[in-house]
């Protein structure tokens, strides 16, 4: 049996070298697949050695049973490892049709989304199965499961509420999957924090906040609570800038500044801007600012660029403009006028 073992692994491993360096001139996804195949195949191989070996060999009777069921689990591990490789190969190769980091890739970002979900919860089922046919191979344990589920008694009953959290989120993910509520790197808010959808596991979801933090949410949340998602059809937004700014402020120069502003910036992206007076207190009006970007990270850049150059322009030009304290004073004559932004001195005096 070691002799059969030992010409198995030799063979397998002439076959591979020979295949591994014709991969190299074919191109990557037959490098990829001579890489997943690899493994079972060597163990495929070294159990037809065993059980051939097994066949000829004078073993006793007594341990002939041992053998055949060490090689039954040996070929149920086999199927599950090659069915496991089989649906990462489809994966890779589907996946391969899109991309992914542009401003139109939503399309590209829904199909990877439902792939990569499809794929691990059929690796999860695929392994669950694995393990149980393996288990199934044992009588006393055979029984065991057969009666449990015949009996549907109290440990049936622990098992499935133990269970149900896990369930639940394997069934939410195919929920996303189908209906794509997320995506891969859509921008969300979630809990108050912004971030992007970093990864879609089997039952949880990475979002990756703007400071580099990780959140770690059950992909029943996005089933179960409310979210934002920034980009669910277009990843293009709009930008809100609000300025508190007193009466006097010239409204129609702040709007031609805007455009000035968007016009000359990178990250706008054409759509949108205007500029408009939105509200009004006893001291100040809000005048609200908006500006167009083509996604998240670039209109949080030119909301930033507004501020600073219009503060900067609204100080060198319009100094007035900013929000002032006035007050009202009476001359010696007993005439009442209007002051704004006096010292304290002056005030005083």
């Amino acid at each position: 049996m070691v002799v059969a073992v030992g010409l198995a692994w030799g063979a397998h491993r002439l076959a591979f070298t020979f295949l591994g360096r014709l991969a190299e001139r074919r191109g990557l996804l037959l490098h990829a697949l001579v890489a997943r195949t690899r493994g079972p195949s060597r163990l495929a191989l070294m159990i037809v050695a065993l059980a051939v070996a097994a066949e000829v060999s004078p073993l006793p009777a007594s341990s002939r049973p041992w053998i055949r069921n060490a090689l039954e689990i040996g070929f149920i591990a086999l199927l599950g490892w090659i069915t496991l490789s089989a649906l990462h190969v489809l994966t890779v190769v589907y996946s391969r049709r899109f991309e992914t980091g542009q401003a139109d890739s939503v399309d590209a970002r829904r199909h990877l989304t439902q792939v990569r979900i499809l794929e691990r919860t059929g690796a999860a089922f695929i392994l669950v199965l694995t393990a149980a046919a393996a288990l199934m191979t044992f009588p006393a344990v055979r029984q065991y499961g057969i009666s449990l589920l015949a009996s549907a008694g109290a440990a049936g009953i622990i098992a499935g509420l133990a269970l149900q959290p896990l369930l639940t989120n394997l069934i939410a993910g195919i929920q996303i999957a189908l209906t794509q509520p997320i995506r891969l790197d859509d921008a969300v808010v979630v809990n108050g924090e912004w971030g992007i959808i970093e990864e879609i596991g089997a039952t949880y979801v990475v979002v990756r906040a703007w400071d580099l933090r990780r959140l770690i949410l059950p992909l029943s949340y996005f089933i179960q609570q409310p979210f934002q998602n920034w980009t669910r059809q277009d990843p293009a937004l709009i930008g809100v800038v609000l300025f508190y700014v007193d009466y006097t402020a010239p409204v129609e120069a702040m709007r031609e500044q805007l455009t000035a502003i968007a016009k000359a910036s990178p990250r706008w992206n054409g759509n949108a801007v205007a500029l408009q007076v939105t509200d009004l207190s006893e001291r100040t009006m809000q005048v609200r600012a908006l500006v167009s970007a083509k996604d998240a990270g670039s209109i949080w850049d030119l909301r930033c660029e507004v501020r600073e150059k219009m503060i900067a322009f609204l100080r060198e030009r319009y100094p007035d403009a900013l929000p002032r304290n006035r007050l009202t004073v009476a001359d010696a004559d007993g005439a009442w006028r209007d002051e704004g932004d006096r010292r304290a001195g002056a005030i005083s005096h």
